[in-house]
């Protein structure tokens, strides 16, 4: 035990010491990457069941998923064209 005769209350604070900022990388506010990225996913998702899987799961009443694919590949590339227009929209304005 110590037998400091000060109590915690009464102890100096330790000096403030200014923390670094971490180097930080801007992030894709556009959107145009990360649903490219996913559009690609959805594409190659559908080819690979298509190619691969395609007999297996129309035996097995899945058939659905190779939908599920070009639907989220369709309306991924709707997505990924609203990302471009408005990213180029935000950069005709100066923003």
């Amino acid at each position: 035990m110590s037998t400091s005769s000060t109590s915690p209350e009464e102890q100096p604070a330790a000096p403030h010491r200014p923390i670094p900022e971490p180097a930080l990388r801007l992030l894709d506010v556009d959107g145009t990457t990360t649903v490219a990225i996913g559009v690609a996913l959805w594409g190659i998702a559908g080819l690979v069941l298509l190619v691969f899987f395609r007999e297996q799961l129309v035996a097995e009443g899945r058939g659905w998923w190779l939908w599920t694919c070009l639907a989220g590949f369709g309306l991924g590339l709707l997505g990924w064209t609203y990302c471009r227009r408005r990213r180029d929209r935000a950069l005709a304005r100066g923003a």
